[in-house]
């Protein structure tokens, strides 16, 4: 179901023992890997003290819980990750009967998508408490954490989620920014839950704040090392300005629409592919990140939106 095919653990030495900025996905074959590349450095799973976990994606969170609940080792996490985990923990004890993204797919006019989501659900594969466990700490703000030598900044950035974080250390000029600025790719927004009232507004502000940092290496969650955060920071929030602008014109086309109806309209992945040679996955992921992108264009008082029976539905004001 998920397009990418790998994450980006950074492992930082200290006196102490292993930071390791994420933890990968709880699935046998990270583990191993993960296994295999720390002893390659002459470590272990035991010598891990602490994750810096970016965000509460399952790539990025699930096997850092496993691993801290054998080992010790201590997790931290945005507090704002929180109203998702007691989700997950309600769907662990079997109390939500259903997706709770159903929903968000719903008001953004797409239920027959939702219930193609619906229908291909596994109850053998919910999710468990120890994979989705709570941190031992919450992030709040934000905060400085000593790595040996090393002093690592964690900055709150929300919009891919709402309790993301990013972590920089500035005197070595790196930015581990988690899922929050890709090298080639953007990243998901809309796709959480409980969902949040302005995602695309609250990642292009994270966005600034990013760029008012030094000018760092980047190394992101998923793809290559990039020279430049600055260079990168500055094509997202492009990227997204044109996404406002094809959004905005789509709504004007055709008058009072959902968000599918404009996500049917925009090209997909940087290959710009039709809506409709999406697989229902990315129908839906599309049809969420297009409500993100006009609830902002309400926001900026461009569009006005009510809900209706097939959704939130959207007119130029």
């Amino acid at each position: 179901m998920d397009a990418l095919k790998a994450v980006n653990v950074y492992v930082l030495e200290g006196d102490d023992g292993l930071t390791l900025i994420d933890g990968g996905w709880s699935i046998p074959i990270a583990r191993e890997l993960l296994d295999k590349c720390l002893r390659s450095i002459g470590s272990g799973f035991g010598d891990i003290r602490r994750f810096l976990v970016t965000h509460v994606h399952r790539d990025h969170y699930t096997l850092a819980t496993v691993l801290g609940h054998e080992f010790g080792a201590e997790v931290a996490l945005g507090i704002e990750e929180r109203p998702a985990l007691e989700l997950l923990h309600r769907a662990a004890d079997a109390e939500l009967h259903q997706s709770p993204f159903l929903e968000v797919l719903r008001t953004a006019g797409a239920a027959e998508i939702a219930e193609v989501w619906a229908a291909g659900a596994d109850d053998e594969n919910l999710p468990t408490k120890v994979e989705w466990a709570f941190p031992d700490l919450w992030l709040e703000g934000d905060r400085s954490f000593e790595v040996g030598r090393r002093t690592i900044d964690a900055v709150h950035t929300p919009g891919h989620t709402p309790g993301h974080y990013v972590y920089a250390d500035q005197a070595e000029g790196v930015l581990f920014a988690g899922d929050h600025v890709l090298p080639t790719i953007t990243p998901s927004i809309g796709f959480t839950v409980p969902a949040t009232e302005q995602p695309l507004g609250e990642f292009m502000s994270s966005l600034a704040r990013v760029r008012q940092l030094p000018d760092l290496r980047l190394l992101p969650a998923h793809g290559p090392v990039a020279p430049s955060t600055h260079e990168r920071v500055d094509e997202l929030l492009a990227h997204h300005e044109t996404r406002l602008e094809q959004s905005l014109d789509s709504v004007r086309s055709r008058g009072t629409v959902t968000a599918l109806v404009v996500a049917r309209d925009l090209g997909w992945t940087r290959h710009e592919r039709a809506f409709t040679e999406l697989d229902p996955f990315s129908q839906g992921m599309a049809a969420m990140e297009t409500k993100a992108h006009l609830d902002l264009l309400v926001a900026r008082g461009l569009l006005a939106a009510e809900s209706h029976d097939e959704g939130v539905v959207y007119r130029v004001v």
